[in-house]
């Protein structure tokens, strides 16, 4: 072999190792598939049940799934729309639904009788951690696609981002269904749903984009939050469901008399 061929085909063996070694760099920082906005919804809009109804799984793009199932005995899915487009509509109003963990609440954008294009903005503690967020309600459609539910419901989707950054950090949804014995709530989260909000520094910008990444997620996301975030949700749509019939029955009351 010549001088020139050895060195060329050198030359070729490190580029592969170099490529190779780029590949596997990327793919740890990034994962299979980088900046992937999946979000599993198997067994959300099913009927029966799945294995899975409540509790926290990693996804393999990194998000975290957190379902929690609640049921609502005297309630329905009616109640509950009532509840986030009409009722509750101050702080006192929010306290009732968690007196521990909720703080503080307004409203931006809201229309009486909607939630869709509404923004919740709110103090709450998740965990021991006071959080402050920006829920910003969408069509259930937006994270879900196509929707074709039959019967008697109440579904609505957010995107839930910090309060006083211009960022999201996670989606979100919850499902309500009649039953046999009243509603029940299936509400999911997918923890590592990063968008920028608008914001138009530069930090703003890369956190939108590197805070999708699969290291990013593993890193910043952990399974303590996630299950806070799940006994969070369980609580208070539990105390909602405590409440909740009373109150509607009182309030239609009033306004039929």
């Amino acid at each position: 072999m010549s001088t020139i061929a050895w060195h060329v085909e050198v030359g070729m063996d490190g580029l592969v190792i170099i490529g190779v070694a780029a590949a596997a760099m990327i793919f740890a920082i990034f994962g299979w598939n980088p900046f992937a906005q999946y979000r599993d919804t198997s067994g959300l809009l099913t009927e029966g049940y799945s294995k899975f109804e409540t509790g926290v799984k990693r996804q393999p793009n990194g998000v975290y799934r957190v379902r929690a199932l609640t049921r609502m005995p005297g309630v329905t899915p009616e109640m509950v729309r009532w509840w986030f487009t009409d009722y509750m509509q101050t702080t006192d109003h929010y306290k009732q639904w968690h007196s521990q963990a909720h703080v503080w609440m307004d409203w931006e954008n809201k229309t009486p009788g909607e939630i869709v294009g509404a923004a919740h903005l709110v103090h709450e503690y998740i965990g021991i951690d006071l959080s402050k967020l920006r829920i910003s309600f969408v069509d259930a459609s937006e994270l879900l696609g196509p929707l074709d539910i039959r019967g008697h419901h109440f579904i609505v989707g957010a995107r839930v981002g910090m309060l006083e950054e211009p960022i999201d950090v996670t989606t979100m949804c919850h499902f309500v269904r009649d039953t046999e014995f009243g509603a029940e709530m299936r509400s999911v989260f997918w923890m590592g749903h990063v968008a920028n909000r608008g914001g138009t520094g530069l930090v703003d910008k890369l956190k939108g984009v590197l805070g999708n990444t699969w290291l990013a997620r593993r890193v910043l996301v952990r399974e303590a939050v996630a299950v806070n975030l799940m006994t969070h949700a369980i609580e208070e749509m539990g105390n909602l469901s405590d409440f909740l019939p009373d109150l509607y029955a009182k309030e239609m009351a009033i306004k039929t008399a």
